[in-house]
């Protein structure tokens, strides 16, 4: 029996943001995704890096697997010819699909959705209910103060120094993918 596909979560913007390399960095995570067999899990949006990364992935053959609620169907122009598309009723349960369907988070640069995503697996990780990798894909530094936010909150005694181990901030995707490929097999 051949072992099952890994799957990687990726947390990202739903807008590509103020410079070019992060538009880049997403396509090259989705080429990336496709090359090593694994199956993209996603916001299944079809704008912003989201669009990117599933566009990318697809292109190069990847699996994809999108979830997002009802209400941000239109907004986010779900990406209907995926390889499965789930419509959820909330945020949360979007959240808790596209995390019980992947065995690696990835979070690229976003806004105040992608932090929450991030913040909830990092607080599950903390509380010792997964042991998934957690990868901060810090294209052109984005995600700098995020890193040095969570060294404060650690040198403010409000986490204990193993909360900066739960976190893998890497610069490029030349990085991130031998970081996978050790993690995932």
């Amino acid at each position: 029996m051949p072992a099952p596909r890994k799957s990687v979560c990726v947390y990202c913007g739903s807008r590509s943001g103020a410079r070019p390399a992060y538009a880049e960095a997403a396509r090259e995570t989705g080429r990336m995704l496709a090359r090593n067999g694994w199956r993209l899990v996603y916001g299944a949006g079809d704008v912003g890096l989201m669009g990117e990364v599933a566009r990318a992935a697809q292109a190069a053959g990847a699996e994809t697997f999108g979830v997002i609620p009802g209400h941000l169907v239109a907004r986010e122009v779900g990406k209907r010819d995926l390889s499965a598309f789930v419509v959820t009723e909330t945020m949360h349960e979007r959240k808790k699909v596209m995390y019980m369907n992947s065995d690696a988070i990835l979070v690229l640069p976003g806004g105040g959705g992608s932090l929450d995503e991030f913040f909830e697996v990092l607080t599950w990780r903390q509380l010792g209910l997964h042991a998934k990798p957690i990868v901060l894909l810090n294209t052109e530094g984005y995600w700098d103060p995020l890193v040095a936010l969570i060294d404060r909150i650690i040198e403010e005694g409000f986490a204990e120094p193993s909360l900066r181990g739960f976190v893998h901030a890497v610069a490029d995707v030349a990085t991130l993918e031998p970081l996978l490929r050790a993690t995932l097999g």
